[in-house]
């Protein structure tokens, strides 16, 4: 299978095909997800959540995404590996640039970063050396104490206005791709028309250039509230490998997500 890669994601973009994308945090679950030609793989700070048990993403540090997205390269066929910075590991240039190079070392892709226009200068700078960038806006969770909860972004006009003012920014500055978490869907198809890169939505409804889950949301493994983004394709299907082959065919074909997993004004 050929490996993804930025200009193929910009392509798909550009044909209208839409990008699948899953988390993982170990080799196997890697291989399983790449093997179902899953675009993109996230090793994301959810790690945090799902597999230490925090309630939030803001415990996890450098060491374990290192370690995690090491584990997840080593089980990747086809997929392009994208990895999380985690909290304050770019609160300033140095660090952006050293803890970057680290994930990249470590076997990823592409780094995702959360924040607004703020990191622009952050994003020139990883661009200038060679560091493809993905920027979070909406519901960014290492933020999540000053959002006051996991809650929806963006509803009011200049919360609006100031996302895809960002997006915009962010995207002039150097980012190669661009994620929105719980957005009104009319506000994530502004965002995702405007941009000339690849947008990826969770919870930001069916307009995006593609679709991003928890790899065990999709399993129907969640413990706790499963959020309203998520759908349980274990369900539908009788193995893990079929249930994420359902989520792919399903994100490709546009039936993932309807409007119950999506968010209005």
């Amino acid at each position: 299978m050929t490996k993804t890669t930025l200009h193929s994601l910009l392509d798909m973009k550009r044909s209208g095909e839409k990008i699948a994308c899953l988390t993982a945090y170990d080799a196997t679950q890697s291989h399983l997800v790449s093997s179902q030609k899953a675009d993109i793989i996230l090793v994301g700070d959810s790690v945090g959540m799902v597999v230490q048990g925090h309630e939030s993403t803001v415990p996890v540090t450098m060491e374990d995404m290192l370690y995690h997205t090491r584990c997840v390269a080593r089980g990747n066929t086809c997929s392009l590996v994208m990895a999380d910075l985690p909290f304050m590991a770019c609160a300033t240039l140095d660090q952006a640039y050293r803890n970057a190079a680290a994930l990249m070392q470590a076997g990823a892709d592409m780094v995702k970063i959360e924040g607004g226009s703020w990191l622009c200068e952050t994003v020139s700078g990883l661009a200038a050396r060679g560091i493809p960038t993905c920027l979070h806006l909406g519901l960014t969770p290492q933020s999540v104490s000053m959002l006051g909860g996991y809650k929806v972004q963006g509803k009011d006009p200049e919360a609006a206005r100031k996302i895809s003012e960002d997006a915009h920014r962010l995207e002039a500055a150097g980012a190669d791709m661009l994620l929105l978490e719980c957005v009104p869907t009319a506000l994530a198809r502004d965002v995702s028309c405007a941009a000339t890169v690849p947008v990826i939505g969770i919870g930001a409804g069916a307009d995006t250039d593609g679709q991003i889950l928890v790899f065990y949301d999709v399993l129907g493994m969640t413990p706790r509230r499963v959020p309203r983004f998520a759908k349980n394709f274990m369900s539908e299907e009788s193995t893990p490998a079929a249930a994420v082959s359902r989520f792919v065919a399903d994100v490709k074909s546009g039936l993932f997500p309807a409007s119950e997993h999506s968010f209005g004004a």
